[in-house]
């Protein structure tokens, strides 16, 4: 992008399109322009461990699956020598006259996700990084970890000897938190998670027996699941030490790398290492900061986008917006939601343009093949080396010429490839296929891209079957290539046995109810709430409280100073004026009939029933502070919780003007064995509170006792901020908890410090106790929705990083506390994610079911009602009418597909669509077929 002009609603954006010299319209990918080119040069992708040729296709899957050349490495652009590629390139693909192309786009919003730079770890001299080959960037191990990397999986060093390592160490915040050496005070807050996860995938391929050990400062694990997983880690034997390693001393003889470090208790060991990896951070892109001073968008101290709490993806610039890691450092389920969030916000300020360009996709007559003679087509896919670097598929293609009924066999590098897709269109067409096999990936990913495929050629698209020679085969059994490939096969003839019985199956098309229902009247609740009505949505949001706000009622004020009760007072008074909005105070959900849609909820406020019909709904129930046992809480009123403390501040209470000494506990009801996950807000909520007392009384001792200090992303600013000030730390660990006694109008907090390794004992006006963000279990809301709950009490999304913002319940959307703790400005952006997710379901007129499911013939039904019984999502129900009533009959819309009815049902009534017996009964019989 080279400029932005104009204003919201209105801009023109000037864009750059660099030259690829290769004409996508006749590239077709062969790959013998590569094969040809004599100059090598290091591939980025793979983070420069090894070479590509200057003409190059960026990855395996990229999209288009086209060519590029390098124009600062190929020596017919750079010295008009060679021409290699254009020489033997089959289609006159190549052309070197290409140049740039510059475009104006005339848009009305603009969102910008320009990602983030790696941290290069060259600049310190002290890890030798560009001297030891053994020492490398956590990003270099992620593609020698990878099937798709320079060694394609294979764990060894850099250095010529190629071994395996026995013990390989990392060493985090490289580039991170550090203003000494670079100018990266903030925390990248993916480092601590993807180097436990590199380090557990470490010992998944070199075995238990491989040394794993990490060197960290703290510990940050505060995502879903994070803490467990980081628990886990330690069971599997990896080794965290507590320490900042400062210089890598070499061993010429063996390229071992030795290491010296203190530990906690002051000891000074040495120890030897075959790899050491840096953790390194994420910054902005110098481009990127440039971008953003040319746009006039303001950023942070950290060259970040400054966004607002209330407000966390929208840009100093009116109508251009902000996700991802240019927000600020995150990991990948943050950035999912951060970009359904900007397409939510972006879409809010162009709403009543919806549709006015929008240009109807043209629809192929379904060609009628009921009746006809099975005529199969096979594609069985190379997926570049992934399956063919141990299946011989040229050799399984041939076979699958043998086979019944199969009319075509093809054999593609990369099968999901756009031009493959419309290769294997062409091929349907043109052969007169009426059924089709796919032997390549997991069906999981791909199995909708295949069945767009189908419907493009006129064949309904479930006369479709995908087969997992990736997944099931070439990845399992990758030292065994000539058995993978006779598995190949098997599974291959299998597919085709079960495809030939297949029939073309309808989908019901529904009516959508263009209503939304939010649950839960919190910050997120509010927000999803009038995101929905800014893009002409009516909403209705069910409150259990006699009042909007949830917990931010009693928060004092954002980790960047912004005032929670006066932001809080204006979203209230916008929703009860907003006429798409309607507010239900102290209402509960006391049933849910209906589906994806076409909900039917009712709503008991203040004693009175009401049927809410509704086409989605949004979870935003929130959660609650855990009310402690241990600290003397409840003894004295010098003991507080966190938001006992931030009422305090709100209402300037007299108490404070008399601290002269206050304590913060850290993890009170967090990390233990009843709550073993971190609450997240907990430590930059008593940082923020902790410099509030000290702007009051500057002199006022502060001590906060913590286990790890989990001030992630730009919020390392204010741990910095709070030292600089005076605020005291003292670590303590979870066997040598702090001991507190109330002693009259003072409060004793006796603890080990953890640098004298000396008992001290604190006296102190005022104890705040950081408490544990707990989740409701509604469990009755659950199984209205039959929504999964996980074992902490927090509903589970349906995807931990693609679906973060949506259940496996079609309709139903999940946001805020309900899903996890989270700060504010998270909270906020994820309401605006589940709202842009709902949409997608809004937006539609009508939608349209699967068409495998279950069905039952009533004529063989028993009307035992065991399948009533049986099926999560209520899908049996008896008929009430007609000479088949008592008989059982599924509701196609709520059906799933599991197959527990027609495993269950004793009468043999209920049939599958798409696995009926037959077709599981074939399937069998080929097995056994050599």
């Amino acid at each position: 992008m080279i400029d932005i002009q104009g204003e919201a609603g209105n801009f023109e954006v000037t864009l750059n399109e660099r030259p690829r010299y290769v004409d996508e319209s006749k590239c077709i990918a062969c790959g013998l322009c590569a094969e040809k080119c004599p100059k090598k040069v290091t591939d980025p992708y793979n983070a420069n461990l090894i070479k590509r040729k200057a003409i190059y296709v960026e990855y395996d899957q990229a999209v288009p699956l086209k060519y590029a050349i390098d124009p600062d490495t190929c020596l017919k652009l750079t010295k008009d020598r060679c021409g290699n590629c254009e020489k033997v390139c089959p289609t006159g693909a190549i052309d070197y006259t290409m140049t740039a192309k510059e475009t104006r786009l005339n848009v009305g919003s603009v969102v910008l996700a320009t990602g983030f730079k790696p941290f290069d770890p060259s600049v310190f001299d002290t890890y030798q990084y560009t001297k030891f080959p053994n020492v490398v960037t956590s990003l270099e191990f992620e593609r020698i970890l990878s099937a798709s990397g320079p060694t394609q999986g294979h764990l060894t060093r850099r250095s010529k000897d190629g071994e395996e390592p026995k013990k390989i160490a990392w060493f985090q915040c490289i580039g991170s938190r550090d203003i000494n050496r670079c100018d990266n005070g903030h925390c990248s807050s993916v480092c601590c998670m993807y180097a436990i996860k590199e380090a557990v995938m470490a010992k998944e391929h070199n075995g238990d027996d491989l040394d794993c050990a990490i060197f960290f400062m703290d510990m940050r694990t505060p995502g879903k699941d994070f803490e467990e997983y980081y628990e886990k880690s330690k069971d599997r034997g990896i080794r965290f030490v507590r320490s900042r390693v400062h210089t890598i001393n070499p061993i010429p003889e063996t390229d071992d790398l030795e290491v010296r470090y203190v530990t906690e208790d002051g000891r000074i060991e040495t120890e030897v290492f075959g790899m050491i990896v840096l953790s390194i951070g994420l910054q902005a892109a110098p481009e990127t900061v440039e971008l953003a001073k040319k746009l006039d968008i303001e950023l942070t101290p950290s060259n970040f986008a400054a966004t607002s709490a209330f407000n966390p993806v929208a840009t100093s610039r009116e109508g251009i917006y902000v996700c991802g890691a240019f927000q600020g450092p995150k990991d990948i389920p943050e950035s999912i939601v951060d970009a359904s969030a900007a397409a939510a916000a972006a879409g809010e300020s162009i709403a009543s343009a919806r549709n006015t360009l929008t240009k109807e996709a043209e629809m192929v007559t379904q060609l009628d093949v009921g009746g006809e003679r099975p005529k199969i087509g096979v594609f069985v896919c190379s997926c570049g080396t992934n399956i063919a670097g141990t299946v011989d598929v040229e050799a399984v293609a041939e076979y699958c010429k043998t086979l019944p009924y199969v009319e075509y066999v093809g054999n593609n590098l990369f099968s999901c490839s756009q031009d493959t897709q419309d290769k294997i269109a062409e091929t349907i067409k043109e052969k007169g296929l009426n059924r089709v096999v796919v032997a390549a990936c997991t069906p999981k990913t791909h199995e909708g891209l295949f069945q767009e495929t189908l419907l493009a050629a006129g064949l309904n698209k479930y006369l479709f079957e995908m087969t997992n020679i990736r997944n099931q085969d070439s990845w399992v059994h990758k030292d065994q290539p000539e058995m993978a490939t006779e598995k190949a096969k098997d599974l291959i003839r299998m597919s085709i046995a079960k495809v030939a019985l297949f029939q073309p199956l309808d989908e019901a098309e529904l009516q959508v109810n263009q209503t939304a229902m939010v649950l839960g009247g919190g910050l997120a609740g509010i927000t999803t709430a009038q995101s929905l009505s800014r893009q002409g949505y009516n909403t209705h949001i069910i409150e259990r409280d006699e009042k909007l706000g949830g917990n931010a009622n009693r928060i004092y004020r954002t980790a960047t100073g912004e005032n929670v009760a006066e932001k809080l007072a204006e979203l209230i008074d916008d929703v009860n004026k907003d006429e798409n909005i309607t507010v239900h105070l102290n209402a509960t959900l006391e049933g849910v009939e209906g589906f994806v849609g076409n909900f039917e909820s009712t709503i008991d406020s203040n004693g009175a029933e009401t049927v809410l019909k509704h086409g989605v709904a949004v979870m935003a129930t929130g959660a609650q502070p855990y009310t402690p046992t241990e600290y003397c809480y409840g003894t004295s009123d010098r003991i507080v919780t966190s938001l006992e403390m931030d009422e305090k501040l709100k209402a300037d209470d007299p108490i404070l003007s008399t601290v002269n000494s206050a304590v913060f506990i850290q993890c009170v009801g967090s990390r233990e064995p009843e709550r073993p996950f971190c609450s997240r807000v907990c430590c930059t909520h008593s940082i923020d509170n902790a410099l509030e007392i000290k702007r009051r009384n500057p002199l006022a001792n502060v001590y906060i006792l913590y286990r790890d200090i989990r001030t992630y992303g730009e919020r390392e600013h204010l741990y910095r901020e709070a030292r600089e000030k005076g605020v005291i730390f003292i670590r303590y660990d979870v066997e040598h908890k702090p001991v507190v006694a109330v002693n009259g109008d003072k409060v004793s907090i006796k603890t080990v410090d953890h640098v004298l390794r000396r008992d001290i004992e604190i006296e102190a006006d005022l104890l705040s106790l950081a408490t544990a963000v707990v989740p409701y279990r509604d469990e009755k809301i659950a199984q209205f929705f039959k929504l999964p709950m996980n074992d902490n009490g927090f509903f589970v999304e349906r995807h931990a990083k693609l679906g973060p913002s949506e259940f496996a319940t079609d309709g139903v959307f999940l946001c805020g506390m309900a899903h996890y703790p989270k700060p504010i400005d998270e909270a906020i952006g994820q309401a605006k994610a589940a709202a842009s997710r709902a949409i997608t379901l809004l937006a539609r007129e009508t939608i349209h079911t699967s068409g495998q499911v279950a069905h039952v013939n009533p004529t063989l039904c028993s009307s035992c009602g065991i399948c009533v019984s049986v099926c999560p999502y209520s899908a049996p129900s008896f008929m009430t009418e007609g000479r088949d009533a008592g008989k059982a009959q599924i509701n196609p819309v709520l059906c799933k597909g599991c197959g527990l009815c027609v495993g269950s049902c004793r009468s043999g009534a209920i049939r599958h669509r798409g696995f009926d017996n037959d077709q599981i009964m074939s399937q069998i019989f080929a097995m056994t077929e050599a």
